[in-house]
């Protein structure tokens, strides 16, 4: 009998979603298929490049909204997390707290091209407990 699919997490690199989101594309579509929910999460720096920033879980809470907005998921329950710290730690944390059945990401930084996954997506699918869908450029 196949696994049933509720959850799906989706961590989107908001640095680089005006080039690449093709993961939140396909977990949108996977979450329509399988009526599952999706989490969105962002993953903040623990201290910001910009000093502008005071408050990371304000302004990155705020950019994911405005992503969101921007590329809706009509028929889909969406949750929205941003979490401080070491992305990859982040995400597997994330996918282990909330239980979810699965993590779809991207496969790298997209101006990295001499690696065969991001390092980022290399440590998830080690260390996640759930399956992880990758998904290239």
């Amino acid at each position: 009998m196949p696994r049933q699919t509720k959850l799906i997490l989706c961590p989107i690199n908001l640095r680089h979603v005006q080039v690449e989101y093709n993961a939140y594309t396909e977990a949108v579509e996977m979450a329509r298929r399988r009526d599952a929910r999706l989490i969105v999460a962002t993953v903040a720096p623990e201290i910001e490049r910009n000093l502008n920033i005071y408050n990371s879980d304000v302004y990155w809470g705020g950019q994911l909204r405005t992503f969101l907005k921007e590329h809706p998921a009509d028929g889909v329950t969406i949750e929205t997390i941003v979490r401080k710290g070491a992305v990859h730690r982040q995400i597997v944390k994330l996918a282990a707290e909330r239980k979810v059945d699965l993590i779809v990401m991207e496969a790298a930084n997209p101006k990295v091209q001499d690696y065969l996954l991001g390092t980022t997506a290399s440590h998830v699918v080690t260390h996640a407990e759930c399956s992880v869908y990758v998904v290239r450029s």
